[in-house]
């Protein structure tokens, strides 16, 4: 396998992992009384933070006539016709965003990221309509199986059922971050740092929120005594925005969107992981059947244009008896 697709895939499964554990991070806020937009403001303004304080301290090639911080404030510089694109893939960021965590008040938010992972079938189908690029009967099998194993971590328990507007906010996130991630490899964005983008993206995203916030009149903080609830927020801004948007830029560029998408099969497997281990849930036979389901996807993607050559060296094991 190449060093670059070798690349890609590492950095896709570091990015749905990363992004799998905004539950874990927004549903102690969610307790505290936080809203969606007052959650996704601060996630939004400490990662375009984040990111601002990397691109600024940025080690310049060449200090000129402005100086030093002059010069390193040329990382921020951006061309006109990259300017709409980043807005335009800002806004559908945060909108997929704002319609995931508004999902959250209205069903559990593991069954959220499970129904969430249908945004590799709007991918594959947006790349095969608009960019005419060619369906493989592995993407077709891996979308399959991964959809499969992720009904099977689908939890009956609790009395959880599925909210009709709930699934609503889920199918827009999905929809929204497919376009995100079609167009974002589609524009000549790509020829742009990946810290670059990022930036942009959660910085037009944020204002997004800043126009909800101010439209709304309303806009939440956590309480004194949950004051701990601060790292939740610097968290979310971190891992599951700066992290997994870098990390999701990175795979695009390598391997393309569509196998990025259908590594986010591992979102939910994630959400599961942080269910046993940090609030102490039991796996069931089915999730774990689920689960495995979920990492055979994952490899059949990985494998690519190696699975049929894998599959005739396995075949060559075990030859047809010659008859005499």
């Amino acid at each position: 396998m190449a060093k670059g697709k070798l690349t890609g895939y590492f950095f896709g499964a570091a990015a749905a992992i990363s992004y799998g554990m905004n539950p874990l991070f927004a549903l102690p806020l969610y307790h505290d009384g936080l809203d969606a937009d007052s959650v996704l403001f601060f996630r939004y303004f400490i990662g375009v933070l984040i990111l601002a304080a990397m691109l600024f301290w940025r080690q310049p090639k060449h200090v000129g006539q402005t100086g030093e911080y002059g010069s390193r404030l040329t990382v921020f510089a951006l061309g006109r016709r990259n300017l709409f694109p980043l807005i335009f893939y800002g806004v559908m960021m945060a909108l997929s965003s704002l319609c995931l965590f508004v999902s959250y008040n209205f069903m559990d938010a593991g069954i959220a990221s499970t129904l969430l992972f249908v945004y590799p079938i709007m991918v594959a189908v947006i790349m095969t309509v608009f960019f005419r690029e060619k369906l493989k009967w592995q993407t077709v099998a891996s979308i399959v199986t991964a959809l499969t194993g992720i009904l099977l971590l689908y939890r009956q328990g609790n009395g959880a059922t599925l909210n009709v507007f709930g699934t609503l906010m889920v199918f827009g996130s999905a929809l929204t971050y497919a376009i995100y991630l079609v167009g974002i490899n589609h524009h000549g964005l790509n020829e742009l740092p990946t810290l670059k983008v990022t930036f942009y993206v959660l910085l037009f995203g944020l204002a997004v929120f800043v126009a909800r916030i101010g439209l709304r009149g309303e806009f939440h903080v956590p309480s004194a005594e949950k004051w701990y609830l601060w790292f939740n927020l610097i968290a979310l801004g971190l891992i599951p925005t700066v992290l997994s948007l870098s990390c999701t830029t990175i795979a695009i560029q390598h391997i393309g969107s569509t196998p990025t998408a259908i590594l986010g099969a591992l979102e939910p497997a994630t959400a599961v992981f942080f269910g046993i281990t940090v609030f102490g849930e039991q796996l069931t036979c089915c999730e774990a059947i689920g689960l495995i389901l979920i990492i055979l996807a994952v490899t059949v993607i990985v494998a690519d244009g190696k699975l049929p050559h894998l599959l005739t060296g396995f075949k060559k094991l075990f030859p047809k008896s010659q008859r005499k």
